[in-house]
């Protein structure tokens, strides 16, 4: 794990910079004229994002979040790999992949064009050989301005094809998820893990009454997140991408959880952009596959 003193080497004056955060962990924090973030290196974990144009936040950190070393952070964009949910035969093995959770190093940041950039790469040593015994370097490029962009690139440096499963796992923050629609899905088929992976058809944009945990496979749409309590529509574009995963945990899931608070739910909308089931990856040695999102907010 890379040391402050290290990360100094990095910084950039009145746009980006390093300090010690709560539970021992390590954040950069971004600063420009267009918009603010802290990421922990940490999982290489998007905490926050707020455009300077906005009140509230775009990207939602829970109140009650835990910040421990090997633990994921409730909200932000947790980076789910190499696999999505739980792995499809060794169920012991961490939902969602470990990467959330392992140490990333800052390999790069540059300012310009009215954004800050910074990348970060997967230490090789905190990848377990028993989970994963493949050569796949993994890097996260941010950029920050008045929009959020991400970019998650995996290279097969291995011999042989091999599966991947990813997604950025986006917290979204809303004025009462009961009030806002997700449009971009309609036509959809979709897997309803609620439901025990029924598979149906979304029919129109998407509402919000009950838990909602589904996976909308072969869609590259752009998604919005119509919001009139906040009065602003919240843009979500991808590349690289075939799945989108919407989830809201409702009441008894999220007190169930422990790290919501007391009503945090009503206040997020997870709307994940990734690869899974239908649409896992199959990756050719060599090949360098990159999962991109751009994430604006306008006003409605």
């Amino acid at each position: 794990m890379q040391t402050l003193d290290a990360l100094d080497a990095f910084a950039i004056p009145g746009q980006l910079q390093f300090r010690p955060g709560p539970g021992g962990l390590i954040f950069a924090d971004v600063d420009n004229a267009g918009g603010s973030a802290s990421i922990a290196l940490q999982g290489a974990h998007l905490a926050t994002f707020r455009p300077k144009a906005q009140v509230e936040p775009v990207v939602w950190l829970s109140d009650a979040a835990r910040f421990e070393r090997s633990k994921s952070i409730r909200g932000g964009v947790p980076v789910c790999w190499p696999w999505f949910g739980a792995h499809a035969t060794r169920p012991a093995f961490p939902a969602h992949g470990f990467a959330r959770t392992a140490p990333w190093s800052v390999v790069d940041a540059a300012a310009g064009q009215g954004a800050t950039d910074i990348t970060l790469q997967l230490d090789a040593q905190a990848v377990p050989a028993a989970q994963w015994p493949h050569d796949t370097p993994l890097r996260l490029h941010i950029r920050v301005s008045d929009a959020l962009e991400m970019r998650l690139e995996t290279t097969n440096s291995s011999a042989a094809p091999l599966q991947l499963g990813e997604a950025l796992h986006t917290y979204f923050r809303v004025g009462d998820v009961g009030a806002v629609s997700l449009h971009g899905l309609d036509g959809c088929d979709y897997l309803d893990k609620v439901e025990a992976f029924a598979r149906s058809r979304q029919s129109g944009a998407v509402r919000f009454t009950q838990e909602t945990d589904r996976v909308y496979v072969g869609t590259a749409a752009e998604c919005v997140i119509d919001d009139p309590v906040l009065r602003r529509r919240i843009r979500i574009a991808k590349s690289g991408s075939a799945s989108t995963v919407v989830w809201n945990p409702w009441t008894a899931r999220a007190a169930a959880m422990g790290d919501f608070g007391s009503d945090g739910w009503r206040c997020m909308l997870c709307v994940e952009s990734g690869n899974a089931w239908d649409d896992v990856l199959t990756l050719a040695p060599g090949a360098v596959h990159a999962l991109t999102v751009r994430y604006t907010a306008e006003p409605a």
